[in-house]
């Protein structure tokens, strides 16, 4: 069975006293996840080591970086290169985030790269895509999304892809207290898997983690993780919430 995956997006938030109350009050649940089941907190930058040794004792856990770059090293003040975070054992990086790709003008080819220096240095990308309300008005969102997936990752081998991690974004539902139903969200994932197994096949495309993003919250989280082609959540403001996110990690398919 595929991963299943509750990954926390804590954005630009906390300050390092709530980072440590926050992850104290969640391992301290000392929660059982199954070999398939997965926890993924993608904390700021400076409290990846802190959060890395929070989790040290949790089977099951793991820590994300929000964003890498695309180059080694250099002189690119303010950037933190892959190598970086795979020297400080980081096992995720997010990546194409619709905030980076919005405020920041990330475009298709710059993640494209970006993929190529985690999986360089052994990291796992959270390929993030999805679609604007526009986009989504005019009935466009598949070609959009299909578009995003082809230009950011189609270069890659079926080797690269085994057992990737793919987050679905409606843009409309972030932040806005908007949801998509369920059985949209099990449209798109269908989609974005039928994307997959019409460039590299049925086994490569099964193999994939298709995740959840926009306003997941305890509340919901059982009913759009239950749909048969979701497989967890990219989780923003409800995984500020310690008994929020337990709820979320608690909604996630189990073998």
């Amino acid at each position: 069975m595929r991963k299943q995956i509750a990954a926390a997006n804590w954005k630009m938030n906390l300050t390092l006293q709530q980072a440590n109350e926050l992850l104290d009050e969640i391992v301290s649940k000392d929660i059982s996840l199954t070999s398939n089941q997965q926890a993924v907190f993608g904390v700021p930058f400076p409290y990846l080591l802190l959060a890395k040794d929070k989790i040290k004792n949790s089977k099951g856990f793991f820590i994300a970086a929000q964003n890498c770059y695309t180059k080694e090293s250099g002189a690119y003040t303010g950037e933190v290169s892959a190598s970086m975070l795979s020297s400080c054992k980081i096992e995720y990086v997010i990546i194409g985030h619709s905030e980076r790709r919005e405020y920041f003008n990330e475009d298709n080819k710059m993640l494209g790269q970006k993929v190529d220096a985690c999986l360089k240095n052994n990291l796992k990308p959270i390929f993030c895509c999805g679609e604007s309300l526009q986009i989504r008005e005019q009935g466009n969102q598949n070609e959009y999304i299909e578009n995003q997936l082809k230009e950011g990752l189609f270069h890659l081998d079926s080797s690269a892809l085994q057992n990737f991690v793919i987050a679905y974004e409606p843009i409309w539902a972030i932040g806005t207290g908007k949801t998509a139903s369920s059985d949209l969200a099990q449209e798109m994932h269908a989609h974005i898997r039928n994307v997959f197994n019409q460039k590299y096949g049925k086994d490569i495309a099964e193999s994939i983690s298709i995740l959840y993003g926009g306003s997941v919250k305890a509340n919901n989280a059982k009913e759009i993780f239950g749909k048969k082609d979701v497989d967890g959540g990219l989780v923003g403001g409800a995984s500020l919430n310690a008994s929020e996110f337990l709820e979320i990690i608690g909604s996630l398919k189990s073998l």
